[in-house]
């Protein structure tokens, strides 16, 4: 049996090959073979770590879950003012850069697996828990500084979530009429409309 920091460096690296095949086929064409091409490893390697197909697939999107948040950690570790924090943390979720349009291709197809698949939904109901507790929680120091009004943080966090969903698979789709410069414009000027001057 490999030695333990093997065994995570290898998991990860299985992980973020799997992330890569599922953002470049979707989940339909999704072949074990693929993934340990990518990895540079033999599929029999890939098995040792994910006894089937779906349990890989699962750890894929949990995977690109934490990696997100771990990639915006210095957004919000910042210590920024809250407003500016905010523009922050949605010009970082902005579908821009290899490694976050990836991403959002991962996303895009959990969601579309989630339909059918009740632990893919549970892990979207987690992961999105996560995404609203943390953009909630700085609309919160928002209106602890006295820049925001006084609206429930868990609805302004809904509706920006939905804002950058919704943009970002238009975006993805090559949108001619929704391009990264109008989402870009779009988010910023819906935080303005709850900004209030200092």
């Amino acid at each position: 049996m490999p030695r333990p920091n093997v065994e995570v460096e290898r998991r990860a690296q299985i992980l973020a090959s799997t992330c890569s095949v599922i953002a470049r086929t979707g989940i339909v064409a999704f072949r074990v073979a693929d993934v340990a091409k990518e990895a540079g490893l033999s599929p029999g390697i890939v098995h040792y770590y994910f006894d089937t197909k779906q349990a890989l697939i699962r750890a894929a999107f949990e995977r690109n879950f934490l990696h997100s948040l771990e990639r915006r950690a210095a957004v919000l570790d910042s210590g920024r003012e809250p407003v500016v924090k905010l523009r922050a943390l949605v010009e970082a979720y902005l579908p821009q850069g290899d490694e976050t349009v990836e991403a959002w291709h991962v996303w895009a197809e959990l969601w579309v697996s989630a339909l059918h698949d009740m632990e893919l939904r549970d892990l979207n109901d987690r992961a999105y828990g996560e995404w609203r507790r943390i953009v909630a929680g700085i609309v919160r120091e928002c209106q602890a500084a006295g820049r925001m009004g006084e609206e429930d943080p868990v609805e302004v966090a809904n509706l920006l979530v939905g804002l950058l969903d919704g943009l970002a698979l238009q975006v993805l789709a090559g949108s001619h009429a929704m391009t990264l410069a109008r989402m870009r414009a779009t988010c910023r000027a819906f935080i303005d409309t709850l900004v209030v001057s200092p």
